[in-house]
């Protein structure tokens, strides 16, 4: 898993350097992390919209599994409040899109990933961002192509939506209803490696595209949810 962690890290590093120009509620804050000796600490506070290719609810967050030999999600990413090292990660968006393959939980790889940046985001940011990456997602993504472009973000109602200015992904997503009509929300389930969530609010994709980078995928029904999440560590 270290392994990963590392190959993920030089490859976002080196295409961040190469193709970037520069340029639910949750109570509090997440605590910020002690750092080892001649360690980094980071803390990452986020609100994501995803969606992935799976029916409702996605299986990989119970198994080392996805449904089919693959899972094409997007993930919508709002940083509400972080840091990695003096740099701070407040208001920063960026968009990952990919495919975790049917080897993420058992071998802990998984085929592509395309990483796109909001221009407003700093070169400090993308940098910071790029190093967290493979603590928050421990999978190692055999290609990764990093691209910049104005992102859309809104959760309002029972609707949420996202999408990338230069029309290559989208999410339109429609809160799934609960019993009472309200709401459903899936808690005490763990995310990734996060420390904390404020549980899965259950959503069905109405549109979930992609088309980039040589890869292409739509569907609509699929599993969908937003999420808030607290995480944090050394480098």
């Amino acid at each position: 898993m270290r392994r990963a962690f590392f190959i993920l890290g030089v490859v976002l590093l080196s295409a961040v350097a190469l193709c970037i120009p520069t340029t639910g509620q949750m109570a509090g804050k997440p605590a910020p992390a002690k750092a080892a000796a001649g360690g980094t600490p980071w803390s990452y506070d986020a609100t994501y919209i995803e969606a992935c290719s799976c029916h409702l609810f996605c299986p990989c967050y119970f198994n080392t599994q996805a449904e089919h030999p693959y899972c094409e999600f997007q993930m919508a990413i709002r940083v509400n409040n972080g840091k990695v090292g003096t740099v701070p990660l407040n208001g920063a968006k960026f968009w990952l899109t990919g495919d975790l393959g049917e080897h993420w939980g058992d071998q802990h790889k998984s085929p592509w990933l395309v990483v796109t940046f909001d221009p407003a985001t700093t070169q400090e940011q993308r940098d910071a961002i790029v190093k967290i990456l493979p603590k928050l997602y421990p999978t190692d993504f055999g290609k990764v192509d990093v691209d910049e472009a104005a992102i859309s973000w809104s959760v309002r109602g029972t609707e949420a939506r996202a999408k990338l200015a230069n029309g290559k992904g989208e999410m339109v997503l429609e809160q799934f209803k609960g019993n009472d009509g309200g709401r459903s929300v899936l808690h005490n389930v763990k995310y990734w490696t996060a420390a904390k969530n404020d549980g899965f609010v259950m959503y069905k994709s109405k549109v979930h595209r992609w088309e980039g980078f040589g890869h292409k995928f739509s569907y609509s029904g699929r599993n969908a949810f937003t999420i808030r999440i607290e995480s944090s560590g050394t480098l």
